[in-house]
């Protein structure tokens, strides 16, 4: 039986994206459709969606979706994935961000906007738009996470996944908000969408859906630990049976150092020796000199969450040992500053762009020798997989769905031959820089380091176990 599903969700690539939650979204429905499960997407009609939609078709109106007109807009991407669009111009016909406005300020109505989001995917799922129903509805993150809620009190049969991507993101709200989301008093309650007083949309899907997954199975457990869980480890723990830890994988039609377009040398594991080629386009994109020793880079948010402010610390040291720094990113404005003095300080050995280029990040994948990711909580993680693909080697905090994919390089595993990266405990300069001195001692001996390559290369980073995983837990929810 072919089992079908609404998945809801601000974003997803290759339409819109700020980050890992849009590369779930986008390769979850070929990740599902060898396991007989037929995914249809909903997004925000947002302005580079609806221009995306192939053959739009107006299939629903609501003359009132939480206070505004909308209507739903069916078509599909690229010719086949099937693709829905809330059309509500006065939420989403904006300029800006997603999130934010162009100053970086965030919208004042998100809660307004992607509660609609919400109450739309709920009806969807129910069977209010004529000819549509689904077997499942799968929320993502805070922005969908009122779907399940919308289900639960209108007492509609239909089962509910909420997963969660970043636990720190939970859509906290004033209480005045309330009587907005058409949701009965009942919910105003410690097992609903009521959060310390206020309205928590995260809070509310946890507490209705019918299965929690998280992104990776380490981090399924450190959200139960009030250093991880940010508030929620209580509820989380109380719905310990309904969590599962599933983690992402990478889609290789994007992702893939044999066919990449973004990369002047394509290779494969059997082919390393063309990746200096693509080292050359880094140095010469960041301003780097011309060499042999390590380019580490970093392709992130700049915030406390990904450490960057211990990198910041630890440049001095990485680059006395020999290494090069090229980093891409943006975020905070204190630590945008840090990484700019650096690459001043350190002209030739340092190279910064701040701000996020997709074709280069596939360039730092490809041509870099080794990526950072000294983050103090990953749910998942996404550039790790990639490094790992393109044969970068991830050196990484042992956190979350970090610890899950990356084998650590200690001297039992180099001499297996198993290893495909560098790990270290507890987010400090002491532990960062001991792992960047690690990292280059190892590259100081090519063959430890093409066999550390090669090993992260042929791991199984694909979307096959993870789709499997899913299409399992839809059945059982289905025959519960």
């Amino acid at each position: 039986m072919t089992i079908s599903v609404l998945s809801v969700a601000s974003e997803a690539y290759p339409l819109v994206k700020t980050g890992g939650l849009a590369d779930v979204v986008g390769a979850l429905p070929a990740a599902l459709a060898p396991h007989d499960v037929a995914t249809t997407t909903l997004l925000p009609g947002y302005p580079a969606v609806l221009a995306a939609l192939n053959r739009p078709r107006a299939v629903h109106r609501w003359a009132d979706l939480l206070g505004t007109p909308a209507r739903l807009l069916a078509g599909t991407l690229d010719g086949a994935q099937p693709l829905l669009a809330l059309d509500a111009p006065a939420l989403f016909a904006r300029e800006g961000g997603l999130y934010a406005d162009a100053l970086g300020r965030d919208w004042e109505d998100n809660w307004h906007r992607f509660a609609a989001l919400s109450r739309a995917a709920a009806d969807l799922a129910t069977g209010a738009v004529k000819g549509r129903r689904f077997d499942v509805l799968h929320a993502h993150d805070w922005q969908a996470a009122l779907a399940p809620a919308y289900l639960r009190y209108a007492g509609a049969p239909v089962r509910s996944v909420m997963t969660v991507h970043n636990i720190a993101f939970q859509g906290r709200c004033d209480a005045a908000i309330f009587d907005a989301l058409g949701l009965p008093p009942e919910a105003w309650a410690i097992d609903g969408v009521e959060y310390y007083g206020g309205v928590g949309l995260l809070k509310g899907g946890l507490e209705a859906a019918d299965a929690i997954t998280t992104v990776s199975p380490t981090y399924a457990q450190e959200i139960l630990e009030p250093a991880f869980g940010m508030g929620l480890e209580g509820l989380i723990a109380a719905r310990r049976a309904r969590v599962h830890g599933i983690v992402n994988g990478i889609d290789p039609a994007v992702w893939n150092p044999a066919t990449d377009r973004a990369l002047p040398a394509r290779y494969t594991d059997r082919t390393l020796a063309k990746r200096v080629v693509n080292k050359r386009a880094v140095e010469a994109a960041f301003g780097l000199e011309e060499g042999d020793a390590p380019i580490f880079c970093v392709i992130s948010r700049l915030t406390w969450q990904k450490g960057m402010d211990v990198l910041a610390e630890c440049l001095d040291a990485l680059v006395a040992m020999g290494g090069r720094l090229a980093m891409l990113g943006s975020g905070d404005a204190a630590l945008e500053h840090a990484f700019r003095l650096a690459a001043d300080r350190y002209p030739g050995r340092v190279g910064v762009r701040i701000g996020y280029d997709e074709p280069l990040s596939h360039l730092l994948q490809g041509g870099s020798d080794a990526i950072l990711i000294p983050s103090r909580f990953e749910p998942c993680g996404l550039t790790q997989l990639y490094g790992l693909a393109y044969g970068c080697v991830p050196v990484v905090a042992r956190t979350g769905g970090l610890a899950d994919t990356v084998i650590d390089a200690n001297e039992a595993a180099l001499d297996a031959g198993v290893a495909t990266g560098v790990q270290f405990d507890g987010v400090t300069r002491e532990t960062l820089t001991a792992a960047i001195a690690r990292t280059v001692a190892i590259h100081r001996t090519p063959d430890r380091w093409t066999t550390l390559q090669r090993r992260g290369m042929r791991s199984d980073f694909s979307w096959a176990k993870s789709g499997e995983r899913y299409a399992r837990l839809y059945r059982e929810l289905l025959s519960a």
